[in-house]
């Protein structure tokens, strides 16, 4: 076989019930030199099985034990053909058009080797919350963002092998941020842009990995924040990062997270007052003590302008639409990546 242009990497973990969607719609690409690599990452659900009812030569599969989404990633990097790698996730959706826009993008601009992009975020059933565009398009604002905003959607990323191997590839003690870890160090030498065009629809759903960051503990985030500042990370932050996290994977915890998220977007994003009270009483129902969320659910009383108003005051004073999106999608999303 050739080397195609584009290798579509797709890390995959348990990821049964939308996988099925997500490789229909990069099979369905208007450009179409393409590899769709997928690394199963011990997946004891029948991800393999959905996987294997596609016929088309296009699809590499590489199975492993399951080791998280950064060595799953690497390991992709490795086996890749393309010299451009389009990031893409297992419950995720592209659009017909996303590879073309972000390749002509790319290879018209060759001084860029990461190009981001707009997304629409989707609740589990796929249907739409709010359209996301990135508060930084051009490298200059890019690099001026703070170093606790991750400037990209991780699915949404398309960049240069190459450039990413000779960073050394994802950290894998970066647990659930390993991508706004590796930009964290590779914007310091190279340039990137984001597209303000949504190219994919990010699905969020309460079986990802990664939670909305304010239910993260503060112990999690002051690790996290101190490892990106400084751009370095020890085993011993890694394991307490991921045995933090790993606490945190009950279901309780990641359905009250996902319905909070889900709320504090219909108030501040996507103003529908009626659907924000319902997901913010789901997860009050839940987990009772968050305090914030009756302070939230009270605020999905007001008028519209007056919690623009808000919005805008609290944004501008403490960043908020970065820090109360989950930072490693919104940050990332591997709000993709399976429980």
């Amino acid at each position: 076989m050739h080397n195609p242009q584009i290798t579509v990497l797709m890390p995959a973990y348990n990821a049964g019930k939308y996988i099925r969607e997500a490789i229909t719609s990069v099979l369905e690409q208007s450009f179409t030199d393409f590899e769709l690599l997928i690394v199963n990452d011990g997946s004891t659900d029948d991800t393999l099985d959905i996987i294997q009812s596609f016929n088309d030569e296009r699809i590499v599969v590489l199975n492993q034990e399951n080791k998280g989404v950064a060595a799953a990633l690497n390991t992709g990097l490795r086996h890749a053909r393309a010299p451009y790698i389009a990031r893409f996730d297992a419950d995720d959706v592209c659009y017909p058009y996303r590879l073309q826009v972000q390749y002509d993008f790319i290879t018209s601009h060759p001084y860029y080797s990461i190009i981001g992009s707009g997304v629409d975020y989707t609740d589990v059933r796929g249907d739409l919350i709010f359209t996301w565009q990135p508060d930084a398009l051009s490298h200059n604002e890019i690099r001026q963002l703070s170093y606790k905003i991750c400037p990209f959607i991780h699915s949404s990323v398309f960049y240069k092998r190459d450039v990413i191997l000779n960073a050394g590839g994802y950290n894998e003690l970066a647990y659930t941020f390993e991508d706004h870890f590796l930009w964290a160090g590779i914007l310091k030498h190279e340039k990137a842009f984001n597209l303000n065009q949504p190219l994919i629809k990010v699905r969020l759903n309460a079986e990802s990995i990664t939670i909305d960051e304010k239910w993260r503990t503060g112990k999690f985030r002051q690790i996290k924040y101190n490892t990106l500042r400084k751009h370095s990370i020890t085993e011993a932050e890694g394991k307490q990062l991921s045995e933090i996290g790993i606490k945190q994977l009950s279901p309780r915890i990641k359905k009250g997270a996902y319905y909070a998220l889900i709320g504090k977007k219909y108030l501040w994003n996507n103003y529908q007052p009626e659907k924000a009270r319902k997901n913010l009483i789901k997860t009050l129902s839940i987990s009772p003590l968050h305090i914030k969320n009756y302070f939230l659910l009270l605020m999905t009383f007001l008028p519209e302008r007056t919690l623009i108003r808000l919005y805008h005051l609290a944004k501008g004073s403490f960043r908020l639409e970065e820090t109360e999106l989950p930072t490693a999608v919104l940050n990332q999303k591997e709000l993709n990546y399976g429980s």
